[in-house]
């Protein structure tokens, strides 16, 4: 049956274990970008509101050991002030300790369990780690759509010790805004293509050639497709062993009459560096390579994307952590924001770093939370976290 929703599930006076996803970056130990947990802000209000006890658990980082530079701390402080009550940080995510804290919660509290991946059990999928995970706990909510494509005790294997299990408002709206565009989107339907490598676009490309209209490709990627194609490259940077592979997926665009497009000019310099020497050329020079789509490539996309009525973007346009090779991707994401009659999803990861914050950003209809997340959904694969709330 269906995931059921959080507003559908009785939570007054239990504690509900609520998986989010605080993978945020930090710099000394400040958030610099708070956002994923904003996103969860809703179903946590939404619990405590209810006369429930909310007990927060998620990872951070790729932690090899338990190590202070990766603790949830950070994180606790930041809830504590959006949620203007204190939310204590426990000393572990099992435990007796733990479950004396989780014990003593009162309706209405909120506590944060330590960094899931301190413990290598969690990534295991562990039964007697999810076991832990989930005692003194009556009910589940996953609200970590950016961990749903990871079968882990958190996302998984809790499911099998907590049988009221629901989807939180977050999970909620990625579903909704993913499956508009994979079950019956409005057309013309484009998909923009970025990101440095095209080995993680294959899946998308193949599963949604048959959906869209055009594609339009940039970023790193581009390079690969153009050297498919015999066109000079420079020192762009190419997957060497995917050029025969760009030239299957054009070949395989051109038999589903899908228009692939690529750039027509480019931003190069010797090197992605704030102080490069920069200039806008049709055919990039030996010496240089490609760093963002040019101002007519960015004209043209613009041009294509008019019309469309489903916009599905992933992978930034050129190397946008230096400002001056992010123009084309900010120029084509408002252009994208301003378009009232289309539905507009932007994939997770460095897509959304790269628009996120922008005046205009609240024009696209979603912006995933999800980065693998939401490229396995696109690809048509199943999430094995949202999979154990239907089961």
């Amino acid at each position: 049956m269906p995931a059921r929703a959080i507003n559908e599930l009785s939570l007054e006076g239990k504690k509900v274990l609520v998986r989010c996803d605080f993978n945020v970056p930090l710099d000394n130990g400040v958030i610099t970008d708070s956002s994923r947990i904003d996103a969860s802000l809703e179903s946590i209000r939404y619990i405590l509101g209810r006369g429930a006890s909310a007990v927060l658990c998620s990872h951070l980082g790729r932690p090899k050991e338990r190590t202070p530079e990766l603790s949830l701390k950070p994180v606790a402080d930041y809830l504590s002030q959006q949620l203007a009550k204190k939310v204590a940080l426990a000393p572990d995510c099992i435990g007796e300790f733990c479950e004396r804290m989780v014990k003593d919660l009162s309706p209405g509290e909120a506590l944060l369990l330590e960094n899931l991946r301190f413990h290598p059990e969690e990534e295991a999928n562990d039964p007697d780690f999810s076991h832990e995970l989930a005692r003194g706990k009556q009910v589940y909510i996953n609200d970590a759509f950016g961990s749903a494509h990871r079968a882990h005790a958190s996302t998984v294997g809790v499911t099998r010790f907590l049988r009221e299990r629901g989807a939180g408002f977050l999970m909620l709206r990625e579903l909704r805004a993913l499956r508009a565009v994979t079950e019956d989107p409005a057309h013309p339907y484009v998909l923009i293509l970025g990101g440095a490598k095209v080995s993680d676009k294959i899946g998308v490309i193949k599963a949604l050639l048959p959906k869209v209209n055009l594609m339009l490709i940039g970023g790193a990627m581009a390079y690969t497709f153009m050297k498919a194609h015999g066109m000079p490259v420079g020192k762009s940077r190419i997957e060497e062993d995917k050029v025969e592979l760009a030239r299957e997926l054009f070949a395989l665009a051109a038999q589903r009459r899908v228009s692939l497009v690529l750039p027509t000019d480019h931003v190069v310099a010797s090197a992605p560096t704030a102080d490069a020497q920069v200039e806008v050329v049709s055919t990039i020079p030996g010496d240089k390579m490609g760093l963002d789509i040019g101002p007519r490539t960015v004209d043209q996309f613009m041009q294509h994307l008019s019309t469309a009525r489903t916009i599905v973007w992933n992978g930034p346009l050129g190397y946008f952590e230096i400002p001056q090779f992010a123009q084309g991707t900010l120029k084509v994401g408002e252009a994208v924001a301003n378009l009232k009659e289309a539905t507009s999803l932007i994939g997770g990861g460095d897509t959304a770093a790269a628009l996120a914050h922008q005046a205009w950003s609240g024009n696209f209809t979603h912006i995933s939370t999800g980065g693998g997340a939401t490229l396995e959904y696109l690809e048509g694969t199943e999430l094995p976290g949202v999979k154990a709330l239907e089961d």
